[in-house]
């Protein structure tokens, strides 16, 4: 095939997948994982949840499976299935099974424990939960079965109600919100307690003001709020300006959760946000007393792991700021813009470099002849030689190889040599001074000087 008709097709599946990948809901769909990673995604988790619900019933005779519910909720490691009482087999009921998430801070004993203690959390907006068990790896929970789904609407009196008994939850969406007759009951509270993650946690850990429980769940009933009022999630988070709403009390709460100013200045607090105009004039009225008690011991093990929780989300906020820094940077390195400023740059510092060279030398150049000319003599020493001869020729050479010095004067008593000979001339004379130290050894040489020495003569044949 051709190879530009690949490249081609290559590149339009890539746009394909980003695309894909952008979308929230499609990015996390089973089928998408598994095409991306086959070999990741390849277990057949249905299988593996109603295994781990077979051993949790083997000591539970009275509960019975009936079916796995497919298509419910999002989470792909999170399995629903329909059950019944044997005793009761009119009555229906859903059991959700989950395995533990990275959020999971609780000891295996506090952690059964909370678990076991959900059935006996009571509010008029929480929907209740029937039976609860956990292991160390794994947990259930059985609800009633309400066939009339759920309903994205308001329930920030059960978040203040959570938040008041230091319960952490972070997992508000609309799929997590039940209609029973004529309320709207919260459910998956113990996803908190599994370490599971958030629904919308690639959306907060954009923003790291948003680095508190409470203000997760701020965020996430703006988001919930948006679906309410426009019937879609909203194409991207920050929102720069909110579409025409029903009430502007709507827009205001939008503003206060999903604009660019909240994500950057931070999430009001949920008793803020029910003082505004859109939640200050309704009021709720129920029989049901709220219930929910939680023994000192547990509520300081909750404290432990919601700092831990929030801990990790601080970390991994800071993570991807750092990366996005480096992105940016490399972006603008690697930009034509940047680039043609660098080569402007480098072929401005390269001429002023030549420019310094050049006004050196000539400064040097210029200092040797006026030496030359005030007539200045600087006579050099050499070791091989106590009076070397007067080397005022010498400084009027330049800095390229000189010539040979001229032949030296006779010889005649010479002033001691200046210590103040300039460190220049040194330099630029180092070669005619050792030719001129040469030359006065060579004319000063005493042959009385040298010591008489014996010499036996072996040249001669000797005949045996």
């Amino acid at each position: 095939m051709d190879r530009e008709f690949i490249a081609e097709r290559q590149k339009g599946l890539q746009n394909y997948l980003n695309v894909i990948t952008t979308n929230h809901i499609l990015s996390n769909c089973e089928l998408v994982k598994k095409f991306l990673d086959p070999n990741g995604y390849s277990s057949n988790y249905t299988e593996i949840a109603l295994q781990h619900v077979s051993m949790f019933f083997r000591s539970e005779p009275k509960w019975e499976v009936v079916e796995p519910l497919k298509d419910i909720g999002w989470r792909i490691r999170k399995k629903y299935f329909l059950m019944k009482i044997k005793n009761q087999p009119k009555e229906r009921l859903v059991l959700n099974w989950a395995d533990l998430g990275p959020d999971k801070y609780l000891s295996d004993k506090d952690f059964q424990c909370l678990i076991k203690l959900l059935p006996s959390c009571l509010h008029p907006y929480i929907y209740r939960v029937t039976f609860a068990t956990a292991n160390e790896s794994s947990a259930l929970l059985i609800r009633m079965f309400n066939e009339k789904g759920t309903l994205k609407d308001l329930i920030y009196k059960v978040l203040k109600f959570l938040h008041d008994k230091g319960f952490p939850y972070g997992h508000l969406h609309a799929s997590n919100v039940m209609l029973d007759g004529d309320t709207c009951r919260l459910l998956d509270l113990e996803n908190s307690l599994l370490g599971l993650p958030s629904f919308y946690r690639s959306y907060f850990t954009q923003f790291r003001k948003i680095n508190t429980l409470e203000s997760v769940d701020v965020h996430c009933f703006g988001h919930l709020l948006y679906e309410m009022t426009y019937g879609r999630p909203p194409d991207s988070v920050p929102v720069d300006t909110f579409p025409p709403a029903p009430s502007m009390a709507v827009v205001a709460v939008l503003e206060s959760t999903l604009s660019c100013e909240a994500c950057k200045n931070g999430m009001p607090t949920v008793s803020r946000l029910l003082q505004m105009p859109l939640f200050s004039d309704v009021l709720l009225t129920t029989s049901e007393k709220p219930q929910f008690k939680i023994p000192t011991k547990l509520k300081e093990a909750l404290r432990t792991a919601k700092e831990c929780i929030e801990k990790r989300l601080i970390e991994e906020q800071k993570q991807i700021h750092q990366h996005r820094r480096l992105t940016r940077a490399q972006s603008h390195h690697g930009s034509e813009e940047e680039r043609k400023k660098r080569k402007i740059l480098a072929r401005k510092k390269s001429k002023r470099s030549a420019i310094e060279y050049n006004e050196e030398y000539s400064a040097k150049y210029s200092n040797s002849n006026n030496s030359a000319g005030s007539g200045a003599s600087s006579p050099l020493t050499s070791p091989s030689s106590p009076t070397p001869p007067s080397t005022t020729g010498l400084s009027t050479l330049p800095p390229s190889p000189p010539p040979p010095p001229p032949p030296p004067p006779p010889a005649a008593p010479l002033p001691p040599a200046s210590t103040e000979a300039p460190t220049q001339l040194l330099s630029q004379a180092v070669n005619g001074v050792s030719r001129g130290a040469l030359l006065s050894s060579i004319q000063n040489f005493q042959k009385g000087t040298l010591r008489k020495a014996e010499t036996c003569d072996h040249s001669a044949p000797k005949i045996g």
